[in-house]
């Protein structure tokens, strides 16, 4: 037998790549799913038997950084299957013993990145957290008929974990499962907005103390996503998080037509919580909005550097044109050089990068896929980081077909 044969799970390119890494208190997996030492799916197409596999290669990979599964702070499962949010949530937490569970996220999506599969897991964790003297948590509610899935246990709409801070993403939906606004983005951005504010005051924080923003609306023109992009920055004043929102094509709830979740970083001092300063940078020929935004592009505290999504707009600009339109790779080579720009003030380069989600136009092939990654390995220069790779239909327009956000060690 050869004993020195991988046994280590990984995703199925051909260029090496983390599974884990670590940015100050924090450490990341990408999206782990039920591969095996070969980088193919164990169960294809069987959404429960998957769950099952990626946690355990979730569990796996988190060893790596002296984590298990009880440091997780905040679970990010992307699941394309014919389940709802409940459903899929329920089937994840149950992995999850202590108490409190970790802020769990969930998006379904139309396909994924590799054949066979249907779910992968990206995770937050802290090591030994639940030892801290600061842990605060807030439950979230769950409609009268899907309690069933959860028995006695409690949901966590908001988790605070020392200083960081994970809120679990939530479309409109209210407590009885109705979805509030129908027809209507901007009432649905509002009023995300406000629950997300109600939890992050519950634990001692606001959505000032955002460090990332991370959501997702029906549409694919500019003229759809600008009315609830700026219902949703109308919460926040300068500076506010570096952010990323980017199509979607499923959601649970029909009526749903955006959903949001937000990280956040507070510290406490002597017996006060208080906002955590901030150094940002935003080079000159970094794209900007095509109106004014309290977002940033790129912030560093506490030894992480926390990326906006990086778009190929057109450089030195604010007019949204996207530059080689259409073309993925190219757009992806240049969209990994803003990412360049935005670490190099900070004294950092794209290989210091220890998380990267990525979304991209796909017909859903892993040809696409692979060939991606092959154009990321190249502009990373290296090892890839932890990735969560996520192909979409379209993204915000024919024209771009990218979008790439990131924590680097800072």
């Amino acid at each position: 037998m050869d004993t020195t044969a991988p046994t280590a799970w990984h995703l199925p390119i051909a260029h090496t790549h983390h599974l884990s890494a670590s940015a100050g208190p924090l450490s990341f997996v990408g999206g782990a799913g039920d591969f095996d030492a070969t980088g193919r799916i164990r169960n294809p197409n069987d959404l429960d038997r998957q769950i099952e596999g990626a946690i355990a290669n979730l569990a796996e990979a988190l060893a790596v950084e002296a984590c298990t599964l009880d440091d997780v702070v905040r679970l990010k499962a992307h699941y394309t299957a014919e389940r709802d949010d409940w459903e899929v949530i329920a089937a994840l937490a149950r992995f999850f013993k202590a108490e409190p569970m970790p802020a769990i996220s969930t998006m379904p999506e139309p396909m994924q990145p590799f054949a066979g599969q249907t779910i992968q897991i990206q995770a937050i964790a802290q090591r030994g957290w639940r030892a801290h003297s600061d842990i605060r948590a807030v439950p979230r509610q769950v409609p009268e008929q899907r309690r069933a899935l959860f028995g006695d246990r409690k949901l966590t709409a908001g988790l605070r974990a020392g200083e960081f801070i994970a809120v679990a993403n939530r479309t409109a939906e209210d407590a009885e499962g109705m979805v509030q606004h129908p027809d209507d983005g901007v009432g649905q951005s509002h009023f995300i907005m406000e629950r997300h504010a109600e939890t992050l005051a519950a634990l001692g924080a606001s959505l000032q103390d955002s460090i990332k923003l991370e959501g997702y609306y029906f549409g694919d023109t500019r003229e759809q996503w600008a009315p609830l992009s700026k219902a949703r920055a109308s919460h926040y004043r300068e500076p506010g998080p570096v952010a990323t929102v980017v199509p979607c094509h499923r959601l649970a709830s029909k009526e749903a037509l955006t959903k949001v979740e937000v990280m956040a970083m507070r510290e406490l001092r002597n017996g006060y919580d208080k906002y955590i300063p901030r150094e940002d940078h935003w080079p000159e020929r970094v794209w900007d909005w095509t109106y004014a935004t309290p977002y940033r592009q790129a912030i560093r505290l506490r030894d992480m550097v926390w990326l906006g999504g990086q778009v190929p707009s057109e450089p030195y600009s604010n007019k949204g044109r996207s530059v080689m339109m259409g073309q993925l790779l190219p757009q992806t080579r240049f969209t990994m050089s803003y990412i360049e720009d935005l670490l190099r003030p900070f004294g950092r380069a794209p290989s210091d990068l220890k998380l990267m989600v990525c979304y991209f136009t796909s017909t859903g092939t892993e040809a696409e896929t692979i060939a991606f990654a092959k154009t990321l390995a190249e502009c990373v220069g290296g090892t890839l980081p932890p990735m969560t790779l996520v192909p979409k239909p379209m993204m915000h327009t024919p024209n771009t077909t990218v979008e790439i956000w990131g924590v680097a060690q800072g």
